[in-house]
């Protein structure tokens, strides 16, 4: 019975996975259409370090929260139910 469960759960994660775009991709479309894209951060997270870098290589304009020295960073970061780093805002999504 835990197998058949198990399989049922595999199939349904797994049935519409090639219409889903990588992250990337949404984030390079976004950028193209001139749309925001916020970064929530921290100055020593290596995940952070690795957005930032991900963001230059593809020429995307973004704005950068650092979620321990701006209030107002830490503040958006809660609302949008951030419990670590790096978070990605793309059109408010």
């Amino acid at each position: 019975m835990k197998k058949i469960i198990f399989l049922l759960i595999a199939v349904g994660l797994f049935q519409d996975w090639h219409k889903r775009e990588p992250v990337q991709e949404n984030i390079v479309q976004a950028s193209a259409q001139h749309e925001k894209v916020i970064l929530y951060a921290t100055s020593w997270c290596g995940y952070c370090k690795k957005t930032r870098a991900l963001l230059a290589e593809n020429n995307i304009e973004y704005t950068e929260y650092d979620i321990e020295e701006s209030d107002e960073g830490r503040k958006q970061h809660k609302q949008l139910g951030g419990n670590g780093v790096p978070v990605l805002d793309v059109k408010g999504t």
